[in-house]
């Protein structure tokens, strides 16, 4: 159920504009200081998990890693994404209370 309820509230992060998605944003995200939590999928790719990694732990933002790829993106109305980048502090504790972590 938890994922369940973590995409509820990526997907209203999406509609409220404060969310990053896809490789460029995200990473553009981190390195201008926006991102305050990266998801990166279960199953995306080893050498953009971690050079995203880098730059999130080279901009002192948390880093969780949840969902698949393809369930990411539709939780966002998205096609499949490798990350996700949260540009709110609200959303962010949200997210990850609802996660458990």
């Amino acid at each position: 159920m938890a994922e369940k309820d973590v995409a509820g509230v990526l997907g209203l992060a999406q509609k409220a504009g404060k969310l990053a998605s896809g490789d460029l944003v995200v990473k553009e995200a981190l390195a201008g200081g926006k991102a305050k939590l990266l998801i990166i999928a279960e199953d995306a790719a080893p050498k953009t998990e971690k050079e995203l990694r880098f730059l999130a732990e080279k901009a002192d933002v948390p880093v969780t890693q949840y969902m698949k790829r393809a369930a990411l993106g539709d939780c966002i109305g998205k096609a499949p994404r490798a990350a996700a980048a949260v540009l709110d502090k609200g959303f962010a504790g949200l997210i990850l209370k609802k996660m458990n972590v």
